[in-house]
Order: structure tokens, then sequence, then C-alpha cells
């Protein structure tokens, strides 16, 4: 069949900052992206929430639609690019009006492929269209793209990264600057580094999302977004960033996928990881994703994990792959053949940092080890500092042992009558 060399015209609903970052690549560079391409790329329509907001761009060329739904389903429409956002609403009920239209879909919507990415991926594919999420990952880095096409002859056998910028900016900046989590958090807030819901980034709610995604493609599983261990980091004190730097660690809210013999094991949690390591040497808000494939090792992807220019970028790639006449399934293999995960909570055994707060009374420490020992907890490192009036901060470093031992004996020592407060626990992640 001969290729088509009529322009590809897009449907944009939502001009916020990724919406505006594609209207200026795409009037920016037009024959740059047309050579690349193939053939033209076009803005037939858009839509927002406000017609008359100033955006900074020039949108007279451009038809205006009524809502997103209405949008999705213009005949003038090629593909429809989703930018509204959230995992209901609008953005649901447009996507599956532009695949029941017969529109290839682009999105950056993590949440909404997260939550109903089976159901979608299965639609599109029965209808012959096809979804594409790379800036719903990790913004600029081409972490879809890699596993669905250049990794796909391995089989994966670990996916971990750093997914959430603010989180990362957080954690680092409490280390540089030596403030606390809550001063941190006001300052990034202020920022505007934060979701209208912190609890999204700082739950770990976001990076859950899409770290969801990377687990489907590179296991071959439906989306189980229900299946992510979620931690955010609204536990970590300065002191645990301080004591995991005097141990030659540093704290990521890291994400780690991998199968194992007792199934799917996905978690998004503050770790340690070493600070010699290429994720403990990322700063501020950067993103970094570690695929680990049985014939090409290990693969580093380091860049912008948000922002208007990474994002933007990310959808064009997208939106010229589809130009280019490519086509494949949502998540690597026809969505029908994905087999539902089995969940394994933390089976992969790992060291363990713990922080807890115990009375100054004697015993208070053997009742700790005795908790530990109990639940088959091995003690590496053991250390008391900053011995208050009433009570002892301590910190343990186990050998390896799983969270549900760690979780055993936390239970434990809280009912033994020494501990204040909430421990802390963090896996130290080998990477």
């Amino acid at each position: 069949m001969a290729k088509t060399t009529a322009p590809l015209r897009l449907g944009i609903a939502g001009l916020g900052t990724v919406g505006t970052g594609i209207v200026r690549i795409l009037q920016n560079n037009p024959d740059l992206i047309e050579a690349r391409a193939g053939r033209k790329i076009e803005i037939a329509a858009v839509t927002a929430r406000d017609k008359a907001k100033d955006r900074g761009v020039d949108l007279s060329a451009y038809a205006w639609a009524q809502d997103p739904v209405a949008l999705a389903q213009r005949d003038d429409v090629d593909v429809y690019v989703e930018l509204v956002g959230g995992d209901e609403g609008p953005a649901k009920l447009s996507m599956e009006a532009a695949i029941a239209a017969g529109k290839d879909v682009v999105t950056a919507n993590k949440a909404l492929l997260a939550m109903h990415g089976q159901a979608l991926a299965e639609a599109a594919e029965d209808a012959g269209r096809v979804i594409r999420y790379e800036a719903a990952v990790a913004g600029g880095i081409p972490v879809i793209k890699s596993l669905l096409e250049g990794l796909a002859g391995n089989e994966i056998k670990r996916v971990m990264g750093v997914m959430n910028g603010t989180c990362n900016y957080i954690l680092t900046r409490m280390e540089s600057a030596g403030l606390p989590y809550e001063e941190v958090f006001a300052e990034a807030d202020a920022l505007g580094y934060l979701e209208a819901d912190p609890n999204l980034d700082v739950g770990g709610i976001d990076a859950g999302h899409k770290l969801a995604l990377l687990s489907a493609i590179s296991f071959g599983t439906q989306v189980d977004f229900a299946g992510v261990e979620l931690e955010g980091i609204g536990a970590i004190s300065i002191e645990d960033i301080r004591q995991a730097a005097d141990m030659g660690y540093r704290i990521k809210l890291l994400g780690v996928a991998q199968m194992t013999g007792r199934g799917m094991e996905q978690r998004m949690s503050p770790c340690l990881v070493p600070a010699s390591s290429p994720l403990g040497q990322l700063e501020g808000g950067t993103n970094m994703v570690v695929l680990e494939g049985d014939e090409v090792g290990q693969i580093v992807l380091r860049g912008a994990g948000a922002g208007s220019g990474p994002t933007a970028s990310a959808v064009m790639g997208d939106v010229i792959d589809i130009a280019r006449g490519t086509r494949l399934p949502t998540f690597g293999q026809p969505a029908k053949t994905l087999r539902a995960a089995r969940s394994a909570r933390a089976a992969v055994s790992a060291p363990y940092y713990l922080r807890m707060q115990l009375m100054d009374k004697p015993g208070a420490l053997a009742k700790v080890a005795k908790s530990l020992g109990e639940a088959g907890i091995s003690i590496d490192q053991m250390r008391q500092y900053g011995h208050e009036d009433t009570s002892a901060p301590v910190l343990i470093v186990t050998h390896k042992t799983t969270r549900s031992a760690i979780d055993e004996a936390i239970s434990d020592c809280r009912s033994s009558g020494v501990v204040i407060g909430d421990p802390v626990a963090l896996r130290i992640e080998s990477v």
C-alpha cells in the first residue's frame, strides 16, 4: 500500500505548558518535522477550559472545539492529542470517543493509562488504532520507545528508577541545604513544583502510575497499579539523610519492578542507594530509569522528567512515529495476550535501614534486638546518636531480609512499650 503524503492533522485537548509547547514546536520547526516525518504535520483544532486566555502562542489559525469529546470526534482530526489529565471525566471520555471515531491517540496521561490502560488498549487494537504515551513516563526520556523497540529482543529482568522530579528535588535539597522536610516541602510548593494534590507527588502515586506502565511493557502483564506498593517521602527526616550519607548512601524515591518466582514485585518507596551509583548521583528534578535485559545488560536513561519542552518533545516523537506509519500494540504485544499479574509483596530480600526512637530506660535496646531476632532478622550495624532527656534515637542496618519480616519486627517493637512514635524502615537497594 502506498504511503500517504497527506498532512497529518492534530486535535490538541489541553493548552497548558505541554500543549503550548507542542504548538511552538510545530510553528518553529515545520520544515524539519516534515522532512523527518515524511509528510506535513498540522494542527487542525484545539480546546481548553478558557478560550480567551493569553497563552503566549498564536492560536488564530486553528479551529476551537467546544470540549475534548467534540474535538476527538471532528472529521478534520487524524490524531487526538490528550493533555487534559485525570483518570476519569473528560480525559477518559474523549479518549474513548477518539478511538470509536477511528482516531489514533497520543497522550501524556499516566494516571488514565494506569487505571484503564487494559480496556483502552483492547479498544484501540480492536479498532485498528494506536495509543502512544511516551510523555506519560519520565518526560523527555525515551524509556517507552526503548522498551517497545530497542530492547524488544530482551527478557527484561528489572526496571527501576527515580520518576518524580519533585521528590528528587526535595530529597536532594534537604541534603544540600541541611533543611527539614517540612521546610523544603513548603519551598517546593511556593516554586510551583507540586501537583494541586501534593500527595500525588510526595505520596509516590504519580511515580507509581509510571512504574505500572513500565511493568506492563517489560513483563507482558496487564497494567496493575493496585499491585504497586506505595510509600511516600513524608517520614524522611534530615537525620535519615545525614545518617545515610555517613554510610555512603543517598535516599531516593525509587521505583522497582521485577518478576519473581512468587509473582511480580512492584514498589515505589524511599530507598537507600549507593552514593557513587548513577541513581545516587542524580540531583534536583532530573529523572533516571534503569533497564536491565538478559542480553543487553544494564541501560541507564537520564534526563528532564517534566516541563514544557521535554514533555512536548516526547509527544511530538509519538506524533512523528504515527506520521511515518509506525504501528505498535499499546504495551508491546497484543493487549488480549497480556496476562494478569500475580502480585508479590517485597519478595526479594535486601538489607534495611531502621530508625526508631527508644525510651531511655534499661533493657530497651535488648527488647528491640529480641524482636528483630524473633523475626529472623540479623543485625549488621547498630548505633545510638543524639541522646535526649527521655529518649534515645537508634539506627540499625540489617543483613538481607524481607519486608514482611521487617513489618513483623516493627509490630513487635511497638507492642514492647519501648518505642516512641513510628519507626522508619528503608530498603537498601542494590543498583
